[in-house]
């Protein structure tokens, strides 16, 4: 390891709690510390992947070509470890926080929608017949799978999705079908060049009716030869923001058959002669998106704790611009400003990575009550998944922009890895759900939540609504990570009431219900984004004091002050709020600023020592201005040096342009 650079060690001696006790809470635990970094050890041990030259200096070609050669290596080390027995191959959540938490891609890979949506589809939505003639061959990788949803003309509104999929009794098949150029099917991962299957969500047609999207497993591509089969259409999309290696692809079919048995048949079966069974709600089969969308607020984390552990470290080795006229360069770091940008996005990544851990047991929880056939609960999970997704990826992607801008000059270059961070994570804002729609779709179930608020028991996270909503709630207002909370329910509650209000006054007025949502929607966004601050400040002071109760003194001071400066920076983005709906006073929204303040200049030390805390590899966050040695000058330049057009400079546009426009012979 090359010597590390001096402020950055001067960073390090000056923590005042236990960098590998955070480590440890943070996994949630030893062993899961030990088996994290046994396959961040595996994961980046292979040499072979890191050569050649960086990704950002290939063509479109090359950088799909050498994708899949970093995907290979990737999943036959996830392979190695599913037959070692470290890594449970029929468990999806395991299996997942293993592929996304270690592994070292630069720019996504085009089969992760294999294990990260075809597979979990075939589990949620196939029968045990499916499952067993499926799953074997899929979690061994011996195909490629994609799903296929989202098309040119239809997103969001699944029910408008155009592909049919209709029954032939004589031979037993589906046909599926294109109709329109909006049909086709866009934006699925893999679907370009690399996998040979898909699971297509399409419009199911028997007996000439029409029974609503149902998900079928279509073969696209010779599993031998890699042509498409007679009928599909398909490609790769072009060039986007981020995530080229993703391989984004169209699918369009013409009257293409495939066998009665490849319906996912778990919640609905067409019979031999063509009639219609469904065996349990039709709302189960949008299980996969709720699934999904539990995955990427997860991880998120990923993406976000690169970012501010790359901008972190820059920060305390960058100097610029003394105080004194005489006096050295300050770190950046030193800023108050450089603080406020930083250290919220910290206490932002151990919110969501705390967050996201018991969204996912609530997931399992209650999906497990759906299995047993108990939905009460079903509508809660959709408007916290729906939520909880749309609030972490809008907030991810402007704390990465923060970080990005943080740094300066050096966070526009593509070897920082922030610019590329920045592009994965905007895009999880609008995939499975554009997050406008998610939260439109949480403030509906807000609704009905609303008007039954007298006549039923609440879900447990919409229960604070009748609390806050009865009589001396918040009799007064506290300066305290409590009060807090209670001013956001508050908040949260008088909103709801507001768009319900809103509404009614509109339809009472002859506005149709339809119209009247619509002309209230930017309230109902509001409002529902408000509910999910609730959330997530509710699961983050749970989880937060969990992890201080089994801490050190000084480690629980450090998160405890964390937790604060989250709760505190919520409330200051929420001054209008609060003094329009609680009975803060303009002291406290003076105390609340002084607070906020104090806590940055308490928690400046500790800055390096909570990102070291999140324990990425150097290999993981492919950044030239956040490697674990602060190296940050020598190693631009040494990235520079690799650019083809240092290698071996091209001289022939200077001779072929620039020389006769300087001679002026054009």
């Amino acid at each position: 390891m090359h010597e590390v650079n001096k402020d950055l060690q001067r960073e390090r001696q000056n923590c005042t709690f236990d960098v590998e006790e955070m480590t440890v809470l943070y996994d949630g635990g030893k062993e899961k510390t030990a088996e994290r970094r046994y396959r961040d050890n595996v994961m980046v041990s292979t040499k072979d992947y890191y050569s050649g030259v960086p990704e950002y200096y290939l063509g479109a070609k090359e950088k799909y070509e050498e994708s899949i050669r970093k995907s290979v290596i990737i999943f036959g080390l996830v392979r190695k470890m599913q037959r070692e027995g470290r890594t449970k191959i029929t468990d999806i959540r395991h299996f997942l926080q293993c592929l996304l938490g270690s592994a070292p891609t630069y720019d996504g890979t085009s089969m992760a929608l294999h294990y990260l949506m075809f597979v979990p589809a075939i589990v949620s939505q196939g029968t045990e017949e499916q499952q067993a003639h499926w799953l074997p061959r899929a979690w061994n990788g011996n195909f490629i799978g994609s799903f296929a949803q989202t098309e040119l003309g239809h997103g969001t509104f699944i029910r408008g999705l155009e592909t049919t999929a209709t029954y032939d009794p004589d031979t037993q098949e589906f046909v599926l079908h294109s109709p329109t150029l909006t049909s086709h099917k866009w934006w699925a991962g893999g679907l370009g060049h690399t996998a040979n299957y898909a699971i297509v969500v399409a419009q199911l047609y028997t007996k000439g009716q029409s029974h609503g999207v149902h998900a079928f497993i279509v073969p696209i591509r010779d599993e031998q030869t890699h042509q498409p089969l007679p009928g599909i259409r398909v490609g790769d999309v072009g060039g986007k923001l981020g995530l080229e290696a993703v391989n984004n692809g169209f699918l369009g079919f013409d009257h293409v058959r495939i066998p009665r048995n490849n319906m996912l048949m778990k919640h609905a079966q067409v019979l031999k002669d063509g009639t219609y069974v469904k065996t349990s709600d039709g709302k189960l089969i949008y299980a996969t998106m709720l699934f999904m969308r539990v995955v990427i607020a997860y991880d998120m984390v990923n993406y976000l704790t690169k970012a501010v552990t790359i901008a972190t470290r820059y920060s305390a080795v960058r100097r610029q611009t003394p105080v004194r006229k005489d006096g050295p360069e300050l770190q950046i770091l030193d800023y108050l400003t450089q603080q406020h940008k930083l250290l919220i996005t910290i206490a932002t990544a151990y919110c969501f990575k705390i967050i996201s851990t018991i969204h996912w047991d609530t997931y399992d929880e209650i999906n497990e009550q759906v299995a047993n056939g108990k939905l009460d609960r079903l509508p809660e999970l959709h408007a916290l998944v729906c939520c909880l997704k749309a609030i972490v990826t809008s907030d991810t992607a402007q704390c990465i922009e923060r970080c990005r801008l943080a740094c300066g000059g050096y966070g526009y270059m593509l070897s920082s890895n922030l610019p590329a961070l920045y592009g994965q994570v905007t895009a999880a804002c609008i995939y499975e759900g554009d997050n406008t729609v998610l939260l439109l779709q949480t403030a509906r179930f807000l609704l009905k939540t609303w008007q039954r608020l007298d006549s039923h028991t609440l879900p447990p996270t919409v229960a604070y609504l009748k609390t806050a909503s009865s009589e001396g709630f918040l009799p007064k207002w506290e300066n305290s990570a409590e009060g807090i909370i209670r001013g956001l329910q508050v908040v949260a509650m008088r909103k709801i009431s507001a768009c319900a209000a809103a509404i009614e006054k509109r339809v009472t007025s002859g506005v149709p219900l339809e119209q009247a949502w619509n002309l209230s929607s930017v309230q109902l966004v509001a409002a529902a984004e408000t509910h999910g601050r609730v959330v997530l400040a509710t699961y983050f002071y749970e989880g937060a004091n969990k992890m201080i109760a089994g801490a050190s003194a000084s480690t629980g001071a450090v998160l405890r002050r964390l937790l604060e400066l989250y709760l505190v920076y919520w409330a200051l983005q929420s001054l209008v709020d609060l003094l329009k709906y609680t009975n803060i006073s303009e002291r406290g929204t003076e105390e609340l600023q002084a607070w906020y303040e104090e806590l940055l200049v308490i928690l400046r030390p500790n800055a390096v020592g909570l990102v070291d805390a999140f324990d990425i590899r150097d290999k993981m966050l492919h950044s030239t201005l956040g490697s674990y040695d602060g190296r940050v000058y020598e190693r631009l330049m040494g990235e520079a040096q690799k650019s083809p057009l240092n290698k071996e400079p091209d001289y022939s546009p200077f001779h072929k342009y620039l020389k006769p426009y300087m001679q002026g012979k054009l």
